[in-house]
Protein backbone atom coordinates (compact mmCIF):
# COMPACT_ATOMS: atom_id res chain seq x y z
CA UNK A 1 0.00 0.00 0.00
CA UNK A 2 3.22 2.37 0.51
CA UNK A 3 2.96 5.62 2.29
CA UNK A 4 1.11 7.64 -0.21
CA UNK A 5 -2.41 7.67 1.29
CA UNK A 6 -0.56 8.15 4.61
CA UNK A 7 1.04 11.37 3.68
CA UNK A 8 -2.07 12.95 1.53
CA UNK A 9 -4.12 12.73 4.44
CA UNK A 10 -2.01 14.93 6.47
CA UNK A 11 -0.96 18.27 7.08
CA UNK A 12 2.75 18.73 8.05
CA UNK A 13 4.11 20.51 10.28
CA UNK A 14 0.05 21.12 11.68
CA UNK A 15 -0.10 17.32 13.11
CA UNK A 16 2.71 15.97 15.55
CA UNK A 17 2.46 12.55 13.61
CA UNK A 18 5.70 11.91 12.11
CA UNK A 19 6.53 11.98 8.49
CA UNK A 20 7.17 9.43 6.36
CA UNK A 21 11.15 8.38 6.64
CA UNK A 22 12.83 5.48 4.86
CA UNK A 23 12.12 1.64 5.49
CA UNK A 24 13.14 -0.05 8.92
CA UNK A 25 14.53 -3.44 8.69
CA UNK A 26 15.27 -5.25 12.06
CA UNK A 27 15.63 -8.55 13.29
CA UNK A 28 12.11 -8.71 14.84
CA UNK A 29 8.66 -7.37 13.86
CA UNK A 30 7.28 -5.07 16.33
CA UNK A 31 3.76 -4.60 16.57
CA UNK A 32 1.59 -1.07 18.82
CA UNK A 33 -1.60 -0.66 19.61
CA UNK A 34 -2.99 3.02 19.19
CA UNK A 35 -6.06 3.64 21.71
CA UNK A 36 -7.37 6.76 19.62
CA UNK A 37 -9.90 9.21 20.89
CA UNK A 38 -10.83 10.91 17.66
CA UNK A 39 -14.76 11.14 16.06
CA UNK A 40 -15.86 7.91 17.64
CA UNK A 41 -13.22 6.00 20.51
CA UNK A 42 -11.66 3.04 18.74
CA UNK A 43 -7.77 1.09 18.61
CA UNK A 44 -5.73 1.04 16.20
CA UNK A 45 -3.35 -1.96 15.88
CA UNK A 46 -0.11 -1.40 13.49
CA UNK A 47 1.61 -4.79 12.77
CA UNK A 48 5.45 -4.52 11.10
CA UNK A 49 5.86 -5.88 7.72
CA UNK A 50 8.15 -4.77 4.99
CA UNK A 51 9.62 -1.45 6.72
CA UNK A 52 6.01 0.08 7.49
CA UNK A 53 3.18 -0.56 9.79
CA UNK A 54 0.55 -2.08 8.06
CA UNK A 55 -2.85 -0.87 10.19
CA UNK A 56 -6.13 -1.78 11.52
CA UNK A 57 -8.72 0.17 13.14
CA UNK A 58 -10.45 -1.66 15.73
CA UNK A 59 -13.71 -0.03 16.97
CA UNK A 60 -14.03 -2.03 20.20
CA UNK A 61 -10.65 -2.76 20.20
CA UNK A 62 -9.01 -6.89 20.64
CA UNK A 63 -10.30 -9.22 23.04
CA UNK A 64 -8.45 -11.98 24.79
CA UNK A 65 -11.72 -14.17 24.93
CA UNK A 66 -11.81 -16.60 21.83
CA UNK A 67 -16.07 -16.36 21.75
CA UNK A 68 -14.83 -12.89 20.84
CA UNK A 69 -14.56 -11.65 16.62
CA UNK A 70 -13.68 -7.61 16.20
CA UNK A 71 -14.73 -6.01 13.39
CA UNK A 72 -11.07 -4.59 12.11
CA UNK A 73 -11.66 -2.58 9.09
CA UNK A 74 -8.05 -1.76 7.06
CA UNK A 75 -6.98 1.74 7.05
CA UNK A 76 -3.35 3.43 5.22
CA UNK A 77 -0.16 2.14 5.88
CA UNK A 78 1.78 4.21 8.54
CA UNK A 79 5.37 5.45 9.21
CA UNK A 80 7.60 3.09 11.09
CA UNK A 81 8.25 6.03 13.45
CA UNK A 82 4.72 5.98 14.17
CA UNK A 83 5.42 3.05 16.41
CA UNK A 84 6.92 5.86 19.35
CA UNK A 85 3.62 8.52 18.74
CA UNK A 86 1.55 9.60 21.58
CA UNK A 87 -0.37 12.66 21.78
CA UNK A 88 -2.67 15.38 20.62
CA UNK A 89 -3.76 15.44 16.95
CA UNK A 90 -5.15 18.92 16.60
CA UNK A 91 -8.79 20.13 15.22
CA UNK A 92 -8.98 20.42 11.82
CA UNK A 93 -6.53 17.28 11.28
CA UNK A 94 -7.08 14.15 9.63
CA UNK A 95 -8.05 11.63 12.96
CA UNK A 96 -8.12 15.12 15.23
CA UNK A 97 -8.13 13.95 19.21
CA UNK A 98 -5.73 11.91 21.97
CA UNK A 99 -3.68 8.94 20.87
CA UNK A 100 -1.77 6.88 23.65
CA UNK A 101 0.19 3.73 23.09
CA UNK A 102 -2.07 1.23 24.49
CA UNK A 103 0.05 -1.62 24.40
CA UNK A 104 3.32 -2.68 21.91
CA UNK A 105 5.55 -5.77 21.85
CA UNK A 106 6.71 -8.02 19.05
CA UNK A 107 4.71 -10.29 16.86
CA UNK A 108 5.53 -13.13 14.82
CA UNK A 109 4.21 -16.53 12.73
CA UNK A 110 2.77 -19.16 14.68
CA UNK A 111 5.81 -21.56 12.76
CA UNK A 112 8.62 -19.05 14.13
CA UNK A 113 9.33 -19.26 17.72
CA UNK A 114 12.48 -17.35 17.44
CA UNK A 115 10.71 -14.52 15.50
CA UNK A 116 13.71 -13.64 13.10
CA UNK A 117 12.27 -15.27 10.18
CA UNK A 118 8.51 -14.36 10.04
CA UNK A 119 8.24 -11.35 7.13
CA UNK A 120 8.08 -13.63 4.18
CA UNK A 121 5.48 -16.02 6.38
CA UNK A 122 3.29 -13.48 7.44
CA UNK A 123 3.43 -11.53 3.96
CA UNK A 124 2.16 -14.44 2.70
CA UNK A 125 -0.63 -14.92 4.49
CA UNK A 126 -1.63 -11.21 5.15
CA UNK A 127 -1.86 -11.53 1.00
CA UNK A 128 -4.48 -14.78 1.23
CA UNK A 129 -6.61 -12.73 3.69
CA UNK A 130 -5.93 -15.01 6.62
CA UNK A 131 -3.23 -14.21 8.55
CA UNK A 132 -2.24 -15.62 11.93
CA UNK A 133 0.52 -14.30 14.36
CA UNK A 134 1.36 -14.02 18.15
CA UNK A 135 1.62 -11.24 19.94
CA UNK A 136 4.23 -10.37 22.83
CA UNK A 137 2.76 -6.73 24.37
CA UNK A 138 2.18 -6.43 27.78
CA UNK A 139 -1.31 -6.69 27.14
CA UNK A 140 -1.82 -8.38 24.31
CA UNK A 141 -0.48 -11.78 24.49
CA UNK A 142 -0.67 -15.30 22.51
CA UNK A 143 -1.76 -16.24 19.22
CA UNK A 144 -4.48 -14.28 16.81
CA UNK A 145 -5.74 -14.21 13.62
CA UNK A 146 -6.81 -11.43 11.11
CA UNK A 147 -9.56 -12.71 8.81
CA UNK A 148 -10.72 -10.65 5.56
CA UNK A 149 -14.48 -11.10 5.24
CA UNK A 150 -14.68 -10.44 1.29
CA UNK A 151 -11.47 -10.16 -1.22
CA UNK A 152 -12.19 -6.87 -2.41
CA UNK A 153 -13.25 -5.63 1.02
CA UNK A 154 -11.26 -3.50 3.57
CA UNK A 155 -13.17 -5.13 6.74
CA UNK A 156 -11.42 -7.84 8.57
CA UNK A 157 -12.34 -9.91 11.95
CA UNK A 158 -9.60 -9.91 14.19
CA UNK A 159 -9.82 -13.26 16.54
CA UNK A 160 -8.30 -14.67 20.00
CA UNK A 161 -7.42 -18.44 19.33
CA UNK A 162 -7.61 -20.93 22.22
CA UNK A 163 -4.65 -20.73 24.37
CA UNK A 164 -3.14 -20.46 27.96
CA UNK A 165 -3.42 -16.77 27.26
CA UNK A 166 -7.20 -16.79 26.39
CA UNK A 167 -9.62 -15.22 28.76
CA UNK A 168 -13.10 -13.90 29.21
CA UNK A 169 -11.66 -10.67 31.54
CA UNK A 170 -12.62 -6.96 30.14
CA UNK A 171 -8.85 -5.81 29.47
CA UNK A 172 -10.57 -2.78 27.90
CA UNK A 173 -10.49 -1.95 31.53
CA UNK A 174 -6.73 -1.11 31.38
CA UNK A 175 -7.19 2.79 30.08
CA UNK A 176 -3.00 3.38 30.44
CA UNK A 177 -0.72 3.62 27.94
CA UNK A 178 2.04 1.46 28.33
CA UNK A 179 4.91 4.24 27.76
CA UNK A 180 3.90 6.58 29.88
CA UNK A 181 1.39 5.50 32.36
CA UNK A 182 -1.47 8.29 30.94
CA UNK A 183 -4.84 8.12 30.06
CA UNK A 184 -6.12 9.92 26.92
CA UNK A 185 -7.93 12.56 29.22
CA UNK A 186 -4.47 12.66 30.49
CA UNK A 187 -2.88 13.61 27.22
CA UNK A 188 -5.24 15.79 26.40
CA UNK A 189 -5.04 18.11 28.82
CA UNK A 190 -1.50 18.21 28.64
CA UNK A 191 -1.03 18.78 25.32
CA UNK A 192 0.67 22.33 23.73
CA UNK A 193 -2.46 22.84 21.36
CA UNK A 194 -5.39 25.04 22.59
CA UNK A 195 -7.82 23.35 25.40
CA UNK A 196 -10.26 20.28 23.68
CA UNK A 197 -13.80 21.32 24.02
CA UNK A 198 -15.68 20.35 26.42
CA UNK A 199 -17.97 18.06 24.43
CA UNK A 200 -15.09 16.22 22.71
CA UNK A 201 -13.89 15.65 26.39
CA UNK A 202 -17.41 14.44 27.46
CA UNK A 203 -17.46 11.91 24.66
CA UNK A 204 -14.34 10.77 25.49
CA UNK A 205 -14.84 10.29 29.03
CA UNK A 206 -18.35 8.54 28.29
CA UNK A 207 -17.08 6.48 25.73
CA UNK A 208 -14.19 4.89 27.95
CA UNK A 209 -16.79 4.67 30.72
CA UNK A 210 -18.87 2.42 28.44
CA UNK A 211 -16.58 0.66 26.78
CA UNK A 212 -17.50 -3.28 26.80
CA UNK A 213 -17.71 -5.24 29.72
CA UNK A 214 -17.96 -1.81 31.65
CA UNK A 215 -22.06 -1.84 32.16
CA UNK A 216 -22.43 -5.37 30.49
CA UNK A 217 -24.32 -5.97 34.09
CA UNK A 218 -26.20 -2.80 33.46
CA UNK A 219 -29.25 -3.66 32.30
CA UNK A 220 -30.87 -1.55 29.36
CA UNK A 221 -34.09 0.64 30.38
CA UNK A 222 -35.44 4.06 29.91
CA UNK A 223 -34.63 6.63 32.55
CA UNK A 224 -36.69 7.07 35.44
CA UNK A 225 -38.38 10.26 36.01
CA UNK A 226 -39.16 11.52 39.33
CA UNK A 227 -37.17 9.58 41.61
CA UNK A 228 -37.09 9.53 45.18
CA UNK A 229 -33.15 8.94 47.09
CA UNK A 230 -32.19 6.60 48.85
CA UNK A 231 -32.01 7.70 52.45
CA UNK A 232 -29.51 6.65 55.31
CA UNK A 233 -29.82 5.12 59.32
CA UNK A 234 -29.14 7.58 61.69
CA UNK A 235 -26.29 5.79 64.43
CA UNK A 236 -24.95 7.33 67.48
CA UNK A 237 -21.02 6.22 66.48
CA UNK A 238 -18.62 6.43 64.11
CA UNK A 239 -16.89 3.33 62.94
CA UNK A 240 -13.57 2.09 61.24
CA UNK A 241 -14.48 -0.80 58.77
CA UNK A 242 -12.48 -2.04 55.33
CA UNK A 243 -16.16 -2.58 53.66
CA UNK A 244 -17.68 0.85 54.05
CA UNK A 245 -16.45 4.07 53.10
CA UNK A 246 -17.15 7.78 54.26
CA UNK A 247 -18.36 11.20 53.08
CA UNK A 248 -19.11 14.13 53.83
CA UNK A 249 -22.53 14.65 54.85
CA UNK A 250 -23.55 17.96 53.33
CA UNK A 251 -25.87 20.89 54.95
CA UNK A 252 -27.90 21.74 51.84
CA UNK A 253 -30.75 20.14 49.88
CA UNK A 254 -30.65 16.48 48.19
CA UNK A 255 -31.28 16.69 44.83
CA UNK A 256 -31.87 14.63 42.04
CA UNK A 257 -30.76 15.91 38.34
CA UNK A 258 -32.38 13.98 35.38
CA UNK A 259 -30.47 15.26 32.43
CA UNK A 260 -31.73 14.01 28.90
CA UNK A 261 -31.86 15.02 25.74
CA UNK A 262 -30.07 18.82 26.01
CA UNK A 263 -32.67 19.24 28.88
CA UNK A 264 -32.03 19.27 32.73
CA UNK A 265 -34.47 19.14 35.72
CA UNK A 266 -33.65 19.38 39.19
CA UNK A 267 -35.70 18.53 42.14
CA UNK A 268 -36.08 17.72 46.15
CA UNK A 269 -36.42 14.47 47.59
CA UNK A 270 -40.48 15.84 48.18
CA UNK A 271 -39.99 16.05 44.00
CA UNK A 272 -40.41 20.21 44.48
CA UNK A 273 -38.77 21.74 41.48
CA UNK A 274 -35.57 23.07 41.69
CA UNK A 275 -35.31 24.46 38.56
CA UNK A 276 -35.65 27.48 39.16
CA UNK A 277 -34.45 28.50 42.82
CA UNK A 278 -31.11 26.58 41.90
CA UNK A 279 -30.95 27.72 38.14
CA UNK A 280 -26.63 28.28 37.68
CA UNK A 281 -26.78 24.32 38.83
CA UNK A 282 -29.44 23.31 35.86
CA UNK A 283 -27.82 25.83 33.00
CA UNK A 284 -23.96 24.15 33.92
CA UNK A 285 -25.41 20.63 33.69
CA UNK A 286 -27.07 21.70 30.43
CA UNK A 287 -23.20 21.78 28.89
CA UNK A 288 -23.33 17.59 29.49
CA UNK A 289 -23.88 15.72 26.15
CA UNK A 290 -25.25 12.46 27.43
CA UNK A 291 -28.34 11.10 29.22
CA UNK A 292 -27.44 10.84 33.06
CA UNK A 293 -29.28 10.66 36.56
CA UNK A 294 -27.43 11.92 39.15
CA UNK A 295 -27.50 12.23 43.11
CA UNK A 296 -26.39 14.42 45.45
CA UNK A 297 -26.56 17.77 47.55
CA UNK A 298 -26.64 21.51 46.83
CA UNK A 299 -24.91 24.02 48.97
CA UNK A 300 -23.98 27.17 49.20
CA UNK A 301 -20.64 27.81 50.81
CA UNK A 302 -18.54 30.58 52.24
CA UNK A 303 -15.20 31.93 51.48
CA UNK A 304 -13.75 29.22 53.21
CA UNK A 305 -15.07 26.75 51.90
CA UNK A 306 -18.16 25.94 54.67
CA UNK A 307 -22.20 25.57 54.12
CA UNK A 308 -24.22 27.59 55.19
CA UNK A 309 -27.78 26.83 54.99
CA UNK A 310 -29.17 30.69 55.85
CA UNK A 311 -27.44 31.68 52.78
CA UNK A 312 -28.57 28.28 49.99
CA UNK A 313 -32.65 29.63 51.17
CA UNK A 314 -31.70 33.03 50.32
CA UNK A 315 -29.60 32.42 47.36
CA UNK A 316 -31.76 33.10 44.54
CA UNK A 317 -32.87 36.74 45.78
CA UNK A 318 -29.03 37.42 47.13
CA UNK A 319 -26.22 35.18 45.31
CA UNK A 320 -24.23 35.19 48.00
CA UNK A 321 -21.64 32.25 48.61
CA UNK A 322 -20.69 29.79 46.31
CA UNK A 323 -23.32 27.51 44.96
CA UNK A 324 -22.11 24.40 44.55
CA UNK A 325 -23.78 20.65 43.38
CA UNK A 326 -21.57 17.64 45.35
CA UNK A 327 -22.68 14.49 43.37
CA UNK A 328 -22.20 11.17 44.86
CA UNK A 329 -24.28 8.82 43.22
CA UNK A 330 -24.88 8.02 39.11
CA UNK A 331 -28.19 5.77 38.74
CA UNK A 332 -28.54 5.90 35.19
CA UNK A 333 -25.88 6.36 32.24
CA UNK A 334 -27.04 6.47 28.71
CA UNK A 335 -29.46 4.22 28.48
CA UNK A 336 -28.38 1.89 31.57
CA UNK A 337 -29.86 1.19 34.53
CA UNK A 338 -26.84 0.93 37.10
CA UNK A 339 -28.98 1.13 40.56
CA UNK A 340 -28.47 -2.68 40.84
CA UNK A 341 -23.95 -1.94 40.49
CA UNK A 342 -22.23 -2.19 43.52
CA UNK A 343 -21.62 1.45 44.95
CA UNK A 344 -18.23 1.04 43.75
CA UNK A 345 -19.39 0.79 40.63
CA UNK A 346 -21.44 3.42 40.54
CA UNK A 347 -18.80 5.91 42.00
CA UNK A 348 -15.72 4.94 39.67
CA UNK A 349 -18.24 5.58 36.63
CA UNK A 350 -19.33 8.40 38.12
CA UNK A 351 -15.84 9.91 38.65
CA UNK A 352 -15.06 9.18 34.75
CA UNK A 353 -17.78 10.53 33.06
CA UNK A 354 -18.47 14.00 35.45
CA UNK A 355 -16.40 17.14 33.70
CA UNK A 356 -15.25 19.39 35.82
CA UNK A 357 -17.37 22.41 35.18
CA UNK A 358 -18.44 25.35 37.35
CA UNK A 359 -20.62 24.62 40.48
CA UNK A 360 -20.34 20.61 39.92
CA UNK A 361 -18.05 18.34 42.19
CA UNK A 362 -17.67 14.32 42.95
CA UNK A 363 -18.17 13.64 46.49
CA UNK A 364 -15.14 12.27 47.03
CA UNK A 365 -14.69 9.56 50.42
CA UNK A 366 -12.71 8.03 53.11
CA UNK A 367 -12.31 4.14 53.09
CA UNK A 368 -12.49 2.35 56.30
CA UNK A 369 -10.95 5.24 58.55
CA UNK A 370 -14.63 6.53 59.65
CA UNK A 371 -13.70 7.25 63.15
CA UNK A 372 -10.87 10.14 62.49
CA UNK A 373 -13.14 10.89 59.40
CA UNK A 374 -15.86 11.87 61.88
CA UNK A 375 -13.58 13.62 64.18
CA UNK A 376 -11.92 16.09 62.12
CA UNK A 377 -15.72 16.73 60.43
CA UNK A 378 -16.47 17.29 64.05
CA UNK A 379 -13.81 19.57 64.44
CA UNK A 380 -14.50 21.82 61.51
CA UNK A 381 -18.00 22.44 62.49
CA UNK A 382 -19.59 20.22 59.74
CA UNK A 383 -22.87 18.59 60.41
CA UNK A 384 -21.66 14.69 60.47
CA UNK A 385 -20.39 11.74 58.18
CA UNK A 386 -22.56 9.14 56.11
CA UNK A 387 -21.13 5.57 55.71
CA UNK A 388 -21.53 3.61 52.69
CA UNK A 389 -21.26 -0.19 52.27
CA UNK A 390 -18.73 -0.82 49.37
CA UNK A 391 -21.45 -3.16 47.97
CA UNK A 392 -24.49 -1.36 48.59
CA UNK A 393 -27.10 -0.94 45.75
CA UNK A 394 -29.21 1.83 45.18
CA UNK A 395 -32.71 1.25 46.66
CA UNK A 396 -34.69 4.50 45.51
CA UNK A 397 -37.13 5.85 47.67
CA UNK A 398 -35.93 3.78 50.72
CA UNK A 399 -34.20 4.05 54.60
CA UNK A 400 -31.17 1.07 54.48
CA UNK A 401 -29.45 -0.02 57.07
CA UNK A 402 -26.42 0.11 53.78
CA UNK A 403 -25.89 3.31 54.43
CA UNK A 404 -25.51 4.73 57.65
CA UNK A 405 -25.40 8.70 59.16
CA UNK A 406 -23.46 10.13 62.36
CA UNK A 407 -24.14 13.51 63.25
CA UNK A 408 -21.89 15.90 65.06
CA UNK A 409 -24.94 16.64 67.14
CA UNK A 410 -28.62 15.97 67.33
CA UNK A 411 -31.15 16.95 65.24
CA UNK A 412 -34.45 16.27 64.34
CA UNK A 413 -36.86 17.35 61.43
CA UNK A 414 -40.13 18.09 63.02
CA UNK A 415 -43.74 18.72 61.36
CA UNK A 416 -45.68 22.20 62.59
CA UNK A 417 -48.70 21.16 64.01
CA UNK A 418 -49.39 24.67 65.63
CA UNK A 419 -48.27 28.02 67.63
CA UNK A 420 -48.91 29.34 71.03
CA UNK A 421 -49.55 33.17 71.76
CA UNK A 422 -46.37 35.43 72.25
CA UNK A 423 -45.31 36.22 75.53
CA UNK A 424 -44.05 40.01 76.74
CA UNK A 425 -42.35 42.13 74.16
CA UNK A 426 -42.59 39.17 71.68
CA UNK A 427 -44.44 39.39 68.82
CA UNK A 428 -45.99 36.97 66.22
CA UNK A 429 -46.37 33.48 68.29
CA UNK A 430 -44.74 32.33 71.34
CA UNK A 431 -43.43 28.46 70.54
CA UNK A 432 -44.01 26.01 67.43
CA UNK A 433 -45.81 22.85 68.06
CA UNK A 434 -44.11 19.69 66.71
CA UNK A 435 -44.25 16.35 65.52
CA UNK A 436 -43.50 13.00 64.14
CA UNK A 437 -45.93 10.45 61.62
CA UNK A 438 -45.78 7.11 62.83
CA UNK A 439 -47.68 5.45 60.13
CA UNK A 440 -50.93 8.02 59.35
CA UNK A 441 -50.87 9.63 63.02
CA UNK A 442 -49.15 12.40 64.08
CA UNK A 443 -47.62 12.67 67.56
CA UNK A 444 -46.33 15.21 69.59
CA UNK A 445 -42.48 15.49 70.47
CA UNK A 446 -42.16 19.08 71.91
CA UNK A 447 -42.32 22.60 71.19
CA UNK A 448 -39.72 25.53 71.04
CA UNK A 449 -39.40 28.80 71.14
CA UNK A 450 -36.04 29.22 70.98
CA UNK A 451 -34.05 30.17 68.11
CA UNK A 452 -35.89 32.68 65.80
CA UNK A 453 -34.70 35.87 64.62
CA UNK A 454 -37.39 38.83 64.69
CA UNK A 455 -37.38 38.01 61.08
CA UNK A 456 -38.02 34.50 60.84
CA UNK A 457 -40.71 35.12 63.59
CA UNK A 458 -42.82 37.48 60.97
CA UNK A 459 -41.82 34.57 58.38
CA UNK A 460 -42.82 31.87 59.79
CA UNK A 461 -45.74 33.37 61.06
CA UNK A 462 -47.05 34.55 57.77
CA UNK A 463 -46.85 30.91 56.21
CA UNK A 464 -48.76 29.79 59.07
CA UNK A 465 -51.54 31.83 58.63
CA UNK A 466 -53.54 30.70 55.65
CA UNK A 467 -53.30 26.83 57.48
CA UNK A 468 -54.90 27.72 60.60
CA UNK A 469 -57.78 25.10 61.26
CA UNK A 470 -60.27 24.71 64.31
CA UNK A 471 -59.27 21.11 65.43
CA UNK A 472 -56.02 19.43 66.51
CA UNK A 473 -54.04 17.85 64.07
CA UNK A 474 -52.37 15.47 66.76
CA UNK A 475 -53.78 11.75 67.66
CA UNK A 476 -53.14 13.36 71.14
CA UNK A 477 -54.01 16.73 71.83
CA UNK A 478 -50.35 17.97 73.54
CA UNK A 479 -50.56 20.16 76.86
CA UNK A 480 -49.41 23.53 75.87
CA UNK A 481 -47.98 26.49 78.21
CA UNK A 482 -50.05 28.60 76.42
CA UNK A 483 -53.27 29.30 74.28
CA UNK A 484 -52.59 27.15 71.37
CA UNK A 485 -53.73 27.86 67.42
CA UNK A 486 -53.99 24.38 65.07
CA UNK A 487 -52.41 24.52 61.88
CA UNK A 488 -52.57 22.25 58.92
CA UNK A 489 -49.50 19.62 59.54
CA UNK A 490 -47.77 20.77 55.85
CA UNK A 491 -44.63 22.69 57.04
CA UNK A 492 -41.21 21.07 58.15
CA UNK A 493 -38.56 22.76 60.55
CA UNK A 494 -35.59 21.29 61.87
CA UNK A 495 -34.72 21.71 65.16
CA UNK A 496 -31.17 21.32 67.65
CA UNK A 497 -31.65 18.96 70.72
CA UNK A 498 -30.34 17.42 73.31
CA UNK A 499 -31.97 14.05 73.51
CA UNK A 500 -34.89 12.45 73.86
CA UNK A 501 -37.26 11.72 77.68
CA UNK A 502 -39.02 8.36 78.63
CA UNK A 503 -41.79 10.12 76.91
CA UNK A 504 -39.98 10.58 73.48
CA UNK A 505 -40.44 14.50 73.50
CA UNK A 506 -37.11 16.10 72.59
CA UNK A 507 -35.17 18.20 75.36
CA UNK A 508 -34.43 21.72 75.04
CA UNK A 509 -35.02 21.67 71.61
CA UNK A 510 -34.05 24.85 69.48
CA UNK A 511 -35.39 25.90 65.79
CA UNK A 512 -32.42 25.87 63.00
CA UNK A 513 -34.31 26.19 60.02
CA UNK A 514 -37.67 25.50 57.28
CA UNK A 515 -36.68 22.91 55.65
CA UNK A 516 -39.38 22.93 52.38
CA UNK A 517 -37.43 20.67 50.33
CA UNK A 518 -39.13 17.94 52.71
CA UNK A 519 -42.48 16.58 52.66
CA UNK A 520 -44.66 15.98 56.22
CA UNK A 521 -45.76 12.98 55.83
CA UNK A 522 -42.48 11.82 55.69
CA UNK A 523 -40.90 13.41 58.37
CA UNK A 524 -40.28 10.70 61.27
CA UNK A 525 -38.85 10.24 64.48
CA UNK A 526 -35.02 9.38 63.94
CA UNK A 527 -33.65 7.51 66.49
CA UNK A 528 -30.74 5.42 66.23
CA UNK A 529 -31.91 1.30 66.09
CA UNK A 530 -32.08 0.12 69.07
CA UNK A 531 -29.14 -0.38 71.50
CA UNK A 532 -27.59 1.50 68.28
CA UNK A 533 -26.10 -2.60 67.51
CA UNK A 534 -27.97 -2.99 64.05
CA UNK A 535 -25.87 -1.67 61.60
CA UNK A 536 -26.07 -3.65 58.45
CA UNK A 537 -22.85 -5.25 58.79
CA UNK A 538 -21.03 -2.46 60.84
CA UNK A 539 -18.98 -3.25 63.72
Amino acid sequence: MGLKDYESKRKFPETPEPEPGPPHKGNRLIFVVHKHAARALHYDLRLELEGVLKSWAVPKGPSLDPSVKRLAMMVEDHPFDYKDFEGVIPEGNYGAGSVIIWDKGYWRHPGDSSGEASEALLKEALEKGNLKFVLEGEKLRGEFALVKTGMASKSWLLLKKKDVHATGANIAGDKRSVVSRRTLEDVAVSGEQSPPKQAKMDRMRREEAMEEGELADAPVAPMPRHVRPMLATLIKEPFDDEEWIFEVKWDGYRVIAEIMDGKVSLYSRNLLSLDEKFAPIRDTLRKLTFEALLDGEIVVVDDEGYPDFQMLQDYRKSRKGHLIYYVFDLLHLGGHDLTNLPLMRRKELLRKVLPSLPGIRFTDHIWKNGIAFFNVVSEKGLEGIVAKNLRSVYRTGKRSLQWLKVKTHDTQDAVIGGFTEPGGLRKHFGALVLGVYEKDDLMYIGHTGGGFSAKTLAEIRGRLEPLIRRTCPFKIEPKTNRAVTWVEPDLVCEVNFHGWTADGVMRQPTFVRMRDDKSARDVMREKPPAGGEDTGGAP
